[in-house]
């Protein structure tokens, strides 16, 4: 059964701060990804990932205002004026750059998670959030292929390029469990229906990858069973950096208005 109706109470808290964690994903990662804006290796892909990063924050936008029919809150100040510590971003999002094996294994870490969890947030209980999930689908199967084909291309070009790519899997891997992580209040959406369950999106995470890197040759390092993992820890100074070049801006004119 599907509801327009803004839930209440807990179930409330509990679907703002899921859907304000993923924004807050979609935002990180969509800059640092126009941060190789001018700096590609090749001018297509100069191309490709500047609009790749702006579907991103265009995503971010999507779920900011999701969040804003729930509580009313004004997606601009959501971005520009809350700090690091409020953010709910995952640290694998808020990691620099790096170089381009890294950032298209990081991609395609995110695209893969993003793939089981809209497929999944389509079936939402709640329909604005079904219709978001179902919108923003659409472009995520393009990130997917994309981020996958360099994946390949990585893997099979140099010696180089395959080492690379296995120092970005080292680096990257041991981060992913946050991104799956559940958050308090996950129960209860779980049981509304409103958003899937958080192992179930990460099982079907780690298999739909753990089959792309196989088919590559390639071994990720096993996750550490047991591992205490969670959204709400301390974020890393690089969200911070991120972040004063991002809201600077806003904050020297906190009143400005665009016309």
């Amino acid at each position: 059964m599907t509801t327009d109706a803004t839930p209440t109470g807990s179930l409330l808290a509990a679907l703002v701060e899921r859907v304000t964690a993923h924004a807050d994903d979609e935002l990180v990662l969509g800059h640092r990804d126009a941060e190789w804006t001018g700096h590609a290796p090749l001018l297509e892909e100069d191309i490709a990932l500047a609009n790749l990063a702006q579907d991103e924050i265009g995503h971010a936008i999507t779920w900011y205002g999701v969040r804003s029919g729930l509580d009313g809150s004004d997606p601009d100040r959501l971005v520009y004026f809350r700090g690091a510590d409020e953010y709910r971003s995952s640290h694998l999002v808020a990691l620099p750059r790096g170089d381009w094996a890294f950032t298209m294994l990081r991609q395609y870490l995110f695209d893969a998670y993003e793939t089981e969890l809209l497929a999944r947030l389509a079936r939402s209980s709640y329909q604005p959030l079904a219709q978001a999930a179902v919108k923003i689908a659409r472009e995520e199967l393009f990130h997917l292929r994309h981020s996958q084909l360099w994946l390949e291309r990585l893997a099979y070009g140099t010696d180089e390029s395959r080492a690379r790519l296995e120092d970005a899997l080292a680096a990257a891997w041991p981060l992913l469990p946050q991104l799956l992580a559940p958050m308090p209040g996950d129960a209860e959406l779980v049981a509304a229906g409103m958003w899937p369950a958080p192992v179930e999106v990460g099982s079907a995470t780690v298999d739909r990858v753990t089959g792309t890197l196989t088919a590559l040759g390639l071994r990720a390092p096993p996750l550490a069973d047991g591992q205490v993992v969670e959204r709400h820890v301390r974020q890393p100074p690089e969200l911070g950096e991120l972040l004063s070049v991002l809201q600077s801006v806003a904050r020297a004119d906190p009143e400005a208005q665009a016309w």
